[in-house]
Parts: structure tokens; sequence; C-alpha cells
């Protein structure tokens, strides 16, 4: 993974909250990382990375077509993904959590969008 998208830190709690949702299936972590297009309109607020498979991520993903929702993405393929101007995926670096994953997927639903 481009180190621009998830620092060596932030895959050290991605994958030790994948290893917890493993073995708790209550477990409700905050977004770790906040991922964007800048030029498309889609986020991905994301809270574990598979510990069998480190190309997957889980998170809240909106794909800027009023439908959040919560899912599995390949880390691999958003560094793939071009915006409309041909962006690549950013990482917000101001991005602190305030809530638990449930909380901001609750607040998205209604809104169409992930707000933060």
């Amino acid at each position: 993974m481009n180190n621009a998208l998830i620092t060596d830190e932030q895959r050290v709690v991605l994958l030790a909250n994948g290893r917890e949702s493993l073995v708790n299936p209550d477990f409700d972590p905050a977004p770790v990382v906040k991922l964007f297009t800048p030029d498309a309109g889609a986020t991905w607020l994301l809270t574990e990375i598979d510990p069998d498979d480190h190309d997957h991520a889980f998170g809240l993903c909106d794909l800027g077509l009023g439908i959040p929702e919560l899912g599995w993405v390949s880390l691999q393929e958003l560094e793939a993904v071009r915006g409309r101007l041909g962006l690549p995926v950013e990482r917000d670096l101001h991005f602190r959590a305030e809530k638990r994953l449930s909380a901001y997927a609750q607040d998205a639903r209604p809104a169409g969008r992930i707000a933060v």
C-alpha cells in the first residue's frame, strides 16, 4: 500500500482492529483513516484491515452516489482510482474521528453522504 494513503502507524491500528473484529462481533471502532477523491466526491472511513488479506479494508464507503454503506474495499483498487480530473485518492491529513463507525454510518444514511 502506498504510504501516502495509509501511514505505517495507521496500518498497525487497522490490522489490530481487524484482529479484534474477528473475535468480537460487537467491536465498533472509530475510523482510523479518511480517504477521499478530491475531484469525484467519494469518501472512505476505514476502521480495519483483514489480518488474513492485507489488501482488504473495512469501513464506511461513499462513492458519491447518495448511498453510503458499510463494506470491504480493495486497497490496491483504491490506489488505481482516479476522479474526473485524473486525481488519485488522497488521505485526509487533518481527519480525527469523533465517534464510532456505527455513528458515522447512522448519520450518513439519511444524509446520503458521509459528513465529518
